[in-house]
């Protein structure tokens, strides 16, 4: 089995690269639409957030929004970097860890024959049809059973397990890793784990810049107001959620949380699509 680089280019002419550009634009500035009306939101002052029709751009913009959500942090007893800390720290640990046991597990399950094999590849699969809400109730138990209530494992240990990043790099690993490029690997004395981390994990990269994303986004939204009863521990979208219960007259400040709570897993896609694409254009590698 040989490789080979494929580098053919699609011949088009220049009015036909000059249509597909202004479709892909049309298509980009459409599907932004809804972030920017978000964004305009949050600048907005409050008579005009309820002006209708409800105007796409502020008339007269303001930071007062972003100045009263302060404000009200201030006033509260937890500061909002224990807020902002308890999300970054149960994000980074929960993605990191479903990362990396998903992987193995992926591997594992690719790449060699083990008795059960085949029922553990249907039960991730089954897995992944019910919804996150049906499993709450033996989540709480399983959490309660552990004693680990009102720590943040109730909500890092979960996300280590899901099925869904299995799943993702089991698919990736057994269409991309060859099996004579391991082959080989162990003959030159390479461990499993080795293997598994220079060989197979360099391949797989658009499979686990993918995850990150989909793992960050699920943990960075989760409240965990279920498990977390501590003040000092809860995450900063629940304190901006009870900030922006205060009715009518916060709305300005809950367009201003909605920015907020977008712009950091926004930066996370951006940063990691931005690898994905370098990856995925430069491994135009095809098995012969």
């Amino acid at each position: 089995m040989g490789l080979r680089i494929s580098n053919r280019r699609l011949a088009r002419s220049t009015g036909g690269n000059v249509a597909i550009f202004l479709f892909l634009a049309v298509g980009a500035l459409f599907m932004a639409l809804p972030m920017i009306y978000a964004i305009s939101q949050a600048f907005k002052p409050l008579n005009e957030l309820f002006i209708f029709p409800p105007q796409f751009f502020p008339r007269h913009p303001t930071l007062d929004n972003f100045s009263d959500l302060f404000i009200l942090m201030a006033q509260s007893w937890v500061p909002i970097t224990r807020y902002l800390f308890n999300s970054l720290f149960i994000v980074v640990m929960g993605t990191a860890g479903n990362v990396i046991f998903g992987s193995l597990c992926a591997y594992a399950l690719a790449k060699h024959d083990f008795p059960g094999k085949a029922l553990i590849n249907s039960l991730i699969l089954l897995s992944l049809m019910f919804a996150g809400s049906v499993l709450v109730i033996p989540r709480y138990l399983t959490m309660s059973y552990l004693n680990w209530i009102n720590t943040y494992s109730a909500l890092i240990v979960p996300a280590w397990s899901a099925t869904l990043g299995v799943y993702l790099m089991r698919n990736f690993i057994d269409h991309m890793v060859h099996d004579s490029l391991l082959e080989a690997a162990r003959i030159d004395g390479a461990s499993e784990f080795y293997i598994y981390w220079r060989v197979v994990m360099p391949i797989v990269k658009p499979a686990w810049l993918t995850l990150i994303i989909l793992s960050f986004q699920q943990l960075w939204g989760d409240q965990g107001s279920m498990f977390l009863y501590a003040e000092e521990l809860k995450p900063l979208p629940y304190a901006l959620s009870q900030i922006i219960g205060g009715g009518v007259g916060r709305a300005g400040v809950a367009a201003a949380v909605s920015v907020i709570l977008m712009i950091i897993p926004i930066t996370v896609f951006i940063i990691n699509q931005s690898q994905i694409v370098q990856t995925m254009g430069t491994s135009g590698i095809t098995g012969e």
